[in-house]
């Protein structure tokens, strides 16, 4: 019974981890909740935690819809500086700050949820599955806060008629730029080690 248990614990957060990682149609999120709902009458809260996960990967769905914009109008921002229209790099730089305030908004909600999820009597691989997610969430924020200080930077500095002026926004913005890739790169390599970890304990409860 123990055994079935540990099992029954492992494969939820698994399944967790196909919600939270990797991006799988509507059909097959409904089979995982199926699946879940197999494991209602657990002592621990397992299955809870679980479905807090499941609400934050509603908030992360919604941040990758708004990421795919962001980078929509990045390319638009490039163009329109290289062009030197400011009215328009004004213009994307405003709707940026927008975007992106959404989307930490969506964030630190996900990592609410994530971060009730972790507090709850779960599984230690769960729990510590729990905790790099959240790690990956919060280096994200870091990276979009940084994204959103260099949009602010152009909508209220960038000015082509000052040539001095014009190419140190265009410095601050690619300074800028770069280190919001760089930290998207560390909450890549969190999520990648979570993605492991949910892996690693699915192999154990094969065994």
């Amino acid at each position: 019974m123990k055994n079935q248990n540990c099992r029954r614990i492992s494969l939820i957060c698994f399944i967790c981890a196909i919600l939270c990682i990797s991006g799988f149609s509507t059909a097959c999120k409904k089979e995982g909740q199926a699946e879940t709902s197999d494991f209602l009458n657990f002592s621990d809260e397992t299955t809870a935690a679980a479905q807090l996960v499941a609400e934050a990967n509603e908030d992360l769905n919604k941040i990758k819809v708004l990421y795919k914009k962001n980078e929509d109008k990045r390319e638009e921002l490039v163009a329109a500086m290289k062009g030197s229209d400011s009215e328009k790099v004004r213009k994307i730089a405003d709707d940026l700050v927008y975007l992106i305030n959404d989307g930490m908004a969506l964030g630190e909600s996900a990592i609410e949820k994530i971060e009730k999820a972790q507090a709850m009597n779960i599984n230690p691989d769960f729990n510590e599955y729990l905790r790099l997610k959240s790690e990956s969430l919060r280096k994200q924020m870091d990276a979009f806060e940084n994204y959103r200080q260099a949009a602010r930077f152009l909508r209220d500095g960038y000015n082509p008629k000052d040539d001095k002026q014009r190419e140190n926004v265009k410095a601050e913005f690619t300074k800028r730029d770069e280190n919001f890739h760089k930290t998207m790169e560390v909450a890549r390599d969190y999520s990648k080690q979570a993605s492991e970890l949910a892996k690693q304990s699915l192999k154990k409860s094969e065994k």
